[in-house]
């Protein structure tokens, strides 16, 4: 700013002496010299603040990020989002509710063929009811950490931690650790908050093999390679607390941990894409669960054991020219694979058959895929399609005659699936209008018919959102 100001000036005055003036060469030769020492002067003044900020940058720690890093830190992968300090957290509240209308009962909700993961997995009740709501608060601790807590008010009046962790700042060689609660990295979805979903609710793969989403206690361990192809990979150790593990009393390092790799980039100026693979193991124990056996009689039974979770997902994104204001789609697809091997303990409080222990095995999948297009600014329409696989399952008790698969109806072969079409209006960037429309065959029987309006209101500061 200072060079174009002395040229502007220089110029100003070279013209705007009179010509008799300026044919003078000795007062046209002195202006000119004056103006080069002005020159001179400015470019030593700025070369000299210039290497004084590098060197507090180098000092403080505090050095601008690159462009791989800014985009690891709008996918919360460890930079500090803007606007955060340790003195005026960053602070947003989530304002959700539905009014809903379903054709079967939301209270007797199971998806047949697959142990009940225990998780707020079922449709929102009927008529009107203030769905999951949010409160973040984050900030830096001080130059080598930060700290997010990420509370859930559910409709029955309970208040969850969803999340609260630290988070490094400064390992550098783009390593990030955190520690405390936080949303496992497996898969796309289960990291994105339930607001930020593109549907009021998870799709059927998280619903049975992850209760809605996982969420644990434990530690993350990230890195991300500085090369222009996106690369992230990373380890957790948990202690599997929630399904597919189980809360228990064991005196362990790690009751469940999981491994996932991200890989993505760009097409051009218009699409970008990123897939993934994970793994997860858990070591359940007396994980429990409710059913009717063939007497009709409500019975509670017990899993013990290893379950391992393959999941492989992608997603792909257009928008012209890269602007996604005006119209862009989303594509967004994963594929889940699970197997648990250990003992089935039927009847835990003989109230009917009496209690009976045996092996047990299951392989099971699922996967789902949606799309979303925003046809003009503010409107989009959305469709998902999931499918689950009950595979094949193994029951002791049952191939030694002991007891019959009536015993077990929650696992028997069903082969669920829903077709969900979502329309939304969004007046801006923070609140949000859906109506969904699902058909839903989770349960053996009639479908269930569903329709849904939803409200979305963000107040506060909240951080980008994950790609």
């Amino acid at each position: 700013m200072h060079r174009t100001l002395l040229c502007a000036m220089a110029f100003a005055v070279a013209w705007g002496t009179p010509l008799a003036a300026r044919a003078q060469d000795p007062e046209l030769s002195k202006l000119r010299e004056e103006v080069r020492q002005l020159r001179q002067a400015y470019e030593s003044r700025i070369q000299a603040l210039e290497a004084r900020l590098k060197e507090t940058e180098a000092k403080a720690g505090k050095a601008e990020p690159s462009a791989a890093q800014a985009e690891t830190a709008a996918a919360g992968t460890g930079t500090r989002p803007a606007g955060e300090n340790a003195f005026n957290p960053a602070v947003s509240l989530i304002l959700q509710g539905t009014l809903a209308g379903n054709s079967r009962d939301p209270g007797t909700y199971r998806i047949s063929g697959f142990v009940p993961s225990g998780g707020e997995v079922a449709p929102p009740k009927r008529g009107f009811s203030l769905a999951e709501s949010e409160l973040n608060v984050s900030a830096s601790v001080d130059p080598y950490f930060r700290g997010q807590l990420s509370a859930a008010f559910t409709p029955d009046n309970r208040v969850e931690v969803e999340e609260a962790y630290f988070q490094t700042l400064a390992l550098g060689r783009g390593f990030t650790l955190k520690g405390g609660r936080f949303l496992s990295g497996i898969g796309y979805q289960n990291e994105i908050h339930q607001h930020a979903w593109d549907f009021q609710d998870a799709s059927l793969v998280y619903k049975a093999f992850l209760g809605g989403r996982l969420n644990d206690d434990g530690l993350q361990l990230k890195w991300v390679a500085p090369t222009d192809l996106f690369v992230e990979l990373g380890a957790e150790l948990g202690r599997g607390r929630q399904f597919p593990g189980a809360e228990g009393n064991r005196n362990s390092v790690a009751n469940a941990g999981s491994l996932f790799g991200h890989t993505g980039g760009d097409i051009g100026a218009s699409m970008a894409w990123r897939a993934g693979l994970s793994y997860l193991r858990a070591s359940p124990q007396d994980r429990g669960y409710g059913d009717l056996d063939s007497t009709g009689t409500g019975v509670n039974n017990t899993f013990s054991g290893k379950t391992r979770l393959w999941a492989v997902d992608g997603i792909f994104k257009w928008a012209p020219n890269g602007n996604s204001t005006q119209t862009n789609l989303k594509l967004q697809g994963e594929y889940f694979q699970r197997s648990e091997d250990g003992s089935l303990t039927y009847d835990t409080q003989a109230a009917s058959l009496g209690t009976q222990s045996g092996s047990y095995s299951s392989r099971q999948s699922g996967w789902y895929l949606q799309g979303v297009y925003q046809f003009v600014p503010q409107w989009r329409v959305g469709y998902r399609y999931d499918r689950l696989g009950a595979g094949t399952t193994s029951i002791g008790q049952v191939s030694s005659g002991a007891l019959s698969a009536a015993d077990f109806p929650i696992l028997g072969g069903y082969n669920a699936k829903r077709n969900t079409l979502m329309v939304d209006w969004s007046a801006g960037e923070f609140s949000r209008l859906r109506l969904q429309l699902a058909r839903d065959y989770s349960r053996i029987g009639e479908p269930d018919n569903q329709i849904l309006l939803q409200y979305i209101m963000s107040l506060g500061q909240h951080g980008a959102h994950r790609f």
